[in-house]
Order: C-alpha cells, then sequence, then structure tokens
C-alpha cells in the first residue's frame, strides 16, 4: 500500500535533503488523509491509486496553465512549469506501469461486444466495466478516450 511506504520514503527524503521530494510526498500523504477522513475507512490499493491520480491530473492542468502564460515571463513560467513536472515524475513513481494500447483495445472491444454497445449512450456501462477489469493499469481519461472514438 502507498500509505504505509510513504512515512519511510519521506524520511529518507529528509535525510537526504531533497526538498521538492520531501514536499511532494508529504502533499501525498496529506492527500491520502482527506481521503481516508471522506471516505471513514482505510483506502485500499484502487482508492490510493485514484489519489494519486487526481494528484498527477492537477499538476498536469497546472502545466498547461503555465504555458499558456509562458509568453509574459518565459524564464520564470519555465521554472514552475519544471517543478510541476517533477512533481509529476515523483508521484508517477506511485502507479501501476500503464497497459499497453493494444491489449487496452483489445479489453475495450471485449467489453463493448459483451455489453452489446453501440451508441454514445452506453459509454458509461462500458467505461465502468472496462475501468474494472483494468483497475489502475489505465487512466480514465484514457479509456473514455478511445470508448468515445469507437462509440462514434
Amino acid at each position: 500500500m502507498i500509505k504505509d511506504s510513504l512515512t519511510k520514503q519521506i524520511g529518507e527524503a529528509l535525510k537526504a535533503h531533497d526538498e521538492l521530494r520531501l514536499t511532494t510526498l508529504r502533499m501525498l500523504l496529506s492527500a491520502l488523509n482527506y481521503e481516508f477522513i471522506a471516505k471513514q475507512h482505510e483506502l485500499n490499493q484502487d482508492e490510493e491509486i485514484a489519489v494519486v491520480r487526481r494528484e498527477v491530473k492537477k499538476r498536469k492542468d497546472t502545466v498547461e496553465t503555465y504555458k499558456s502564460l509562458i509568453k509574459n515571463d518565459p524564464v520564470h513560467v519555465q521554472e514552475k512549469i519544471d517543478k510541476e513536472q517533477s512533481e509529476i515524475k515523483i508521484l508517477s513513481e506511485y502507479l501501476p506501469a500503464e497497459i499497453d494500447e493494444g491489449k487496452l483495445n483489445e479489453i475495450i472491444d471485449n467489453v463493448m461486444t459483451e455489453t452489446q454497445a453501440k451508441e454514445m449512450k452506453d459509454m458509461g456501462k462500458v467505461i465502468a466495466l472496462v475501468k474494472s477489469k483494468v483497475g489502475g493499469a489505465a487512466d480514465g481519461a484514457r479509456i473514455a478516450e478511445i470508448v468515445k472514438s469507437k462509440l462514434q
């Protein structure tokens, strides 16, 4: 479980004086604790992965925002982009390996056949079933994008 290893890794980052890693790991631990409070139960691995994915998505969104501002102050904004991308790299260490495109397409095709999905109104049930089959090995947005392209 992610939360169990974070305390040890925070200690290692503290000893190594790795400020960026330390703050990123502390933030992740905090996000996991907030999710624990919200759900009122110990988080399972899929729930922990969902929290990590959410934190990565926040940083990717921030990078996109910064990229739109880069012409105003290129040096300062680029530093911020680099910091966010470094945090994404650290957080990605806690995510399972992404399933390859071919295998994901195969799973989606099987689910669409199984559910007899033909129209956009079937998209939700297809995505839900695919997510249950792949667990945390594929991002929900990636699944949705492929399903949408197949249902059009």
